[in-house]
């Protein structure tokens, strides 16, 4: 375990969750846009779990659930919604970002961690 991409991840995390708690304004991004800003976030997310707990599986489902959690916790806050396309959204960042680092491996020539 890397303790700096785990520290990062965190506070990623409290990103997501401190955004997701603002109440819904009317300005925010329209579709199909708002999937893309999805799945971006939880590229990352997953890609920051990756690099730290140095296995994917592990970075996959902890994002994803994470994604699922933050998806419920926004169905509470005023004016917001969770939706299934956001949760799909969520998923497929999480497993593209945790895939990430054995691609960039791959491609550079480096070591692959495992």
């Amino acid at each position: 375990m890397r303790p700096l991409p785990l520290l990062l991840a965190l506070g990623h995390m409290g990103l997501l969750w401190w955004l997701s708690s603002q109440p819904a304004t009317g300005m925010g991004l329209p579709h199909p846009w708002d999937k893309g800003a999805h799945f971006l976030a939880y590229l990352l997310l997953g890609f920051l779990l990756r690099l730290g707990l140095g296995r994917f599986l592990p970075a996959f489902l902890l994002a994803a659930l994470y994604g699922a959690l933050d998806e419920w916790h926004q169905s509470f806050v005023p004016g917001r919604e969770a939706f299934g396309w956001d949760l799909l959204a969520d998923a497929l960042g999480a497993w593209a970002g945790a895939k990430y680092p054995v691609v960039a491996c791959a491609t550079t020539g480096a070591p692959k961690r495992r």
